[in-house]
């Protein structure tokens, strides 16, 4: 859906101010929902601005910059702390991700010391030794015997 133009909300509500009629009639005048002229009215009122407010639409952060400041001290005090050590010290019912990504944002890496890493091998020829290659296979020419 578009956005309404800021001359044709200028018009809208300068058509009700001059008494063109009721918000019903301007806004079949105008060809626009009863809705949009309620807004507008109301976004005057209370912002006296008709702009679009693209900037208030969308999800609002959980993480506010006093949560990224403490983050930073938490961080800073324990590095190896996990990430629901974190959400839990911060008091934030989070997504872990959420505190991953502030994490990110911030600068700060996630990684954990050498003792609690978690149990891999060390390459492609780990645990090598311990597996016994397969049988070879003796065919009729190894073997010796001829056909």
């Amino acid at each position: 859906m578009k956005t309404t133009s800021l001359d044709l909300r200028e018009r809208i509500v300068a058509a009700y101010d001059a008494d063109a009629g009721t918000r019903e009639e301007v806004a079949w005048r105008f060809r626009v929902s009863l809705g949009l002229v309620k807004k507008l009215l109301q976004q005057r009122r209370r912002l006296g601005d008709l702009r679009p407010q693209h900037h208030r639409a969308g999800r609002k952060p959980r993480l506010l910059e006093q949560h990224r400041q403490r983050l930073r001290r938490l961080v800073a005090e324990k590095p190896d702390r996990t990430l629901r050590e974190l959400r839990a010290a911060l008091g934030l019912d989070c997504a872990l991700p959420t505190i991953h990504y502030a994490l990110a944002a911030l600068g700060l890496t996630f990684k954990k010391n050498a003792a609690r890493r978690r149990a891999r091998s060390a390459g492609p020829r780990a645990g090598a030794a311990a597996v016994a290659p397969p049988p070879k296979r003796l065919g009729s020419r190894a073997a010796g015997l001829s056909r």
